[in-house]
């Protein structure tokens, strides 16, 4: 007999955990729901009004002194966070594959890619990204001197598909500049994200540096509101769905506080006519069933020349049969997740298009009823997608994969630039110049010529076009959304 686990994963303010008195307020990540490791029992503490305050106040005292931090000395708190990450690996992996479901390459993934974040966070620090400039003056007798100075208070949302990754890019470039954050955490991945403010309060950072903050579900929009109503929260930072995205985007606007959003996308893949077609497919598999397709720039579709479609299809439908190449799935990060999927697929194959699943999946997935079954989805590729689908226009956020046949490379094109999200796309083909031209026609942020929809690195600008969209994270880049110039002009 296992015995239960207990966790408690309290909020983080001026460095000290909190715990609301006789629970209130707690709640129980819905990602349990899905997970089949029932000796954990998670509890999590959601903030009440008085400390969202709190948490703001505890930043506002912390930014003058933050601020005025020598930038060496910022650099070695973040070199010094990047080796303690390193150190509690294995602790962090056991995290994400208890709370997200997540394989063991996405956990690995995560680790890895969060540790260069922060190694190139830190080398940003010093370099002339926040050093200012001394532009001409047309007035002889004057000098004109341009300041980067950081903004003050940043509230950063981090979602939990990507939660180690994207939990420290909430905060890092906004604390790098001489910022101070709150990061309010998903309530669906609580462990991992107080994990990361937990390892900045480790590391030696100041109170109040990096907050941390919780909510229920249905408490998201009241502790939003409460906390970009405070006039010290100067700008904001969102990754998450589309709609979130555009509610969060739209009370910001009102108070007149700038965001950067990292939204939603429906990602394609090209596949031309002289392509490497096994490498292609290989490609594709990878873009479109890493983490169970739960990633923004996962591959929704993959548009192939006609003339290599039926050669193109039986290499990618050979990966999903054989057990040695076929793409790990794990849960989904919950049952509602779960339906929402199935009922995509349930909708296009009621319209006439044709599932197939890979080796081994039971079709018994496609009647599951509510509260019958675990977040289980297989991978699954659909041929014969039409406009009146649901799945042909909605991001589909799972191991799904449309196959599509296209006649001559502009309707690949019209095909993409239609779509309303425009986040990130591959080309594939053995003339890199032609793929570049073609990249140049297609309405979206990111292209990867011969390899996944799914790449971002830390020294590269990521972020959105259309309803995927707006502002970079990445690079100098990301450090420029935490920072404004002021121009200071010195005459005899």
């Amino acid at each position: 007999m296992t015995l239960e686990k207990n966790i408690f994963v309290p909020l983080i303010i001026d460095n000290i955990d909190v715990k609301l008195p006789e629970n209130s307020l707690t709640f129980k990540p819905d990602s349990s729901n899905a997970s089949t490791n029932t000796n954990l029992n998670v509890i999590a503490q959601g903030t009440d009004v008085a400390n969202c305050h709190a948490a703001v106040d505890s930043c506002v005292r912390a930014f003058e002194s933050w601020r005025a931090t020598p930038p060496a000395a910022r650099r070695a708190l973040l070199l010094r966070l990047a080796e303690l990450l390193r150190s509690k690996g294995p602790e962090i992996l056991q995290i994400m594959r208890e709370e997200i479901h997540a394989s063991s390459q996405w956990a690995t993934i995560n680790l890895e890619e969060s540790i260069l974040m922060i190694q190139e966070t830190a080398a940003l620090v010093t370099s002339p990204s926040l050093a200012g400039s001394i532009p001409s003056s047309q007035d002889p007798e004057g000098h004109a001197l341009i300041f980067v100075e950081p903004l003050g208070v940043i509230l950063g949302i981090a979602p939990w598909n990507s939660p180690l990754i994207l939990g420290f890019r909430a905060c890092l470039p906004a604390i790098a500049a001489g910022n101070t954050v709150i990061l309010k955490g998903s309530e669906l991945s609580p462990r991992i994200h107080y994990f990361i403010v937990s390892l900045f309060r480790e590391a030696g950072f100041p109170p109040g540096v990096c907050n941390f903050l919780l909510h229920r579900g249905t408490d998201a929009a009241t502790v939003f509101e409460e906390l970009i109503e405070r006039h010290e929260v100067r700008k904001c930072n969102f990754t998450g769905s589309t709609p979130v995205g555009r509610r969060i985007a739209s009370k910001a606007a009102a108070k007149l506080k700038p965001s950067l959003m990292e939204l939603g996308g429906k990602n394609f893949a090209v596949v031309l006519g002289d392509a490497d077609i096994q490498q292609a497919a290989e490609m594709v598999c990878e873009g479109a069933f890493l983490n169970n397709g739960q990633i923004c720039m996962s591959t929704d579709t993959v548009l192939v020349a006609q003339s290599i479609f039926a050669e193109f299809r039986q290499a990618l439908l050979s990966i999903l049969q054989d057990p040695q190449r076929a793409p790990e799935i794990t849960s989904l990060i919950t049952t509602a997740a779960a339906y929402r999927v199935h009922n995509l697929v349930a909708d296009a194959v009621a319209k006439g298009a044709t599932a197939h699943t890979i080796l081994g999946a039971s079709s018994s997935w496609m009647h599951a009823t509510p509260g019958k079954t675990l977040a289980e989805v297989p991978a699954t590729v659909i041929e014969g997608v039409r406009r009146n689908m649901d799945i042909s226009t909605q991001e589909a956020f799972g191991p799904l994969l449309c196959l599509v046949p296209f006649e001559v490379e502009e309707d690949a094109i019209t095909i993409i630039n239609a779509c309303k999200y425009g986040l990130s796309s591959s080309i594939h083909t053995r003339s890199h110049y032609h793929a570049l031209l073609l990249s140049k026609k297609l309405n979206v942020s990111a292209t990867h010529i011969n390899g996944s929809t799914v790449h971002d690195e830390s020294t590269l600008p990521h972020g959105g076009h259309g309803d995927s969209g707006w502002g970079r994270f990445g690079g100098h880049w990301g450090l420029s959304e935490f920072v404004h110039t002021k121009t200071v002009m010195m005459k005899k």
